[in-house]
């Protein structure tokens, strides 16, 4: 039986010349070795040249989103309605004990800026939200474990965080001590234009739970670092997209602030999640192909890849247009009947590495 180690790497290359990247450099002499190699894209988008891990004999692998949702809406007073995505919910936000409660958003009147509006620490020291659900933007800086505190101490029931216009459409569930809904930057306009319709304004929080079948996945993520590489020209990547977004994993400490928790998981986002997916792949390549080089693996992988969504249609970014080639060269789908190794059993256009990819590390 042949034996293959095919490591995921999740920390960045320096995104300088390949000769001076002690990734490119180490994973080279893996290569030379047989040794398959996958390594995150990095989590710096959606701004171009934020790729990480260049280096042309790497599989570097950009996120992407699922068919699978966990959803949780919040109806407005106006009877309009917001959808989100979060994971932890206590029972009177299920059906059919929803609750109306009132909504507040910390950046309106003498408050606005951006630290109020993206409820940092020590904004809400002044506002009433006990047993409210506020509203925060995300960005300014400002950690959503931090918003989640200031929320928290405020003694709010819940929290909405709304999207900047950088993140678009692209959302994520998780794992939280407080209910928190995420929404896209559409839907929080449309939430911050209701708040301020009213002298009262409400939501009633209801928790959907987990959906699965979204026809517009794969999607990719907004975090997912984009090309063209910033240094080293002429290389395109990422060289792939796979599932990154709302994955569960395996975690060491309690997610929700207990003591001695029966089990220890979270829901992580990120290309450190879509990495070990593609490794993963590769392995099974290899058990079922012993004498495939790395290069002939990485070719399997991105030229029997998916160049469409769920739909048949391009796949979209987080701003619900055709991702491009900075984003993604190719998806890795994932869902029911979608996740196919088979196809990449056999292998498509098979490229190997050739001098001119070895000279880059000396003259790049």
């Amino acid at each position: 039986m042949a034996w293959m180690s095919s490591p995921s790497l999740f920390s960045g290359g320096n995104g300088g010349y390949l000769y001076q990247d002690a990734i490119a450099l180490g994973s080279f002499g893996a290569i030379q070795k047989g040794i398959f190699v996958s390594c995150s894209a990095g989590n710096g988008g959606p701004y171009n040249y934020t790729v990480t891990n260049d280096a042309p004999w790497i599989l570097t692998v950009g996120a992407s989103t699922t068919d699978r949702t966990i959803r949780a809406t919040a109806k407005l007073g106006n009877g309009h309605q917001v959808d989100g995505q979060s994971i932890f919910w206590p029972a009177k936000f299920s059906k059919p004990k929803s609750l109306s409660l009132p909504l507040v958003f910390p950046g309106l009147g003498d408050n606005r800026g951006f630290w109020s509006e993206s409820c940092a620490p020590g904004t809400l020291r002044d506002i009433d939200a006990i047993e409210k659900v506020v509203l925060c933007e995300r960005g300014s800086g400002v950690r959503r474990a931090e918003q989640e505190d200031e929320v928290n101490r405020a003694g709010a029931a819940a929290m909405i965080l709304m999207n900047q216009e950088l993140d678009g459409f692209s959302t994520l569930a998780e794992a939280r001590y407080l209910p928190v809904i995420h929404v896209s930057y559409l839907d929080g306009l449309k939430l911050k234009s209701y708040i301020n319709s009213t002298s009262n304004p409400n939501a009633t929080i209801t928790f959907r739970g987990t959906s699965t079948g979204d026809s517009s996945a794969p999607m990719v993520a907004s975090f997912s670092s984009r090309g063209p590489t910033s240094v080293n020209i002429g290389i395109l990547k990422p060289d792939i997209v796979g599932p990154g977004v709302s994955i569960l994993a395996a975690w060491p400490f309690p997610v929700d602030k207990k003591q001695n928790p029966k089990s220890t998981f979270n829901v992580l986002s990120g290309t450190s999640m879509s990495c070990p997916h593609l490794s993963g792949i590769a392995a099974l390549l290899k058990s079922s192909h012993s004498d495939w080089s790395p290069a002939a693996i990485k070719s399997a992988i991105m030229t029997t890849a998916n160049l469409l969504n769920r739909q048949g249609h391009a796949i979209l970014n987080e701003r619900l247009l055709p991702a491009d080639g900075f984003s993604l060269q190719m998806s890795l789908q994932s869902g029911p009947a979608m996740l196919t190794p088979q196809r990449q059993m056999i292998r498509g256009l098979f490229m190997i590495s050739n001098p001119m990819t070895i000279c880059l590390t000396c003259v790049v």
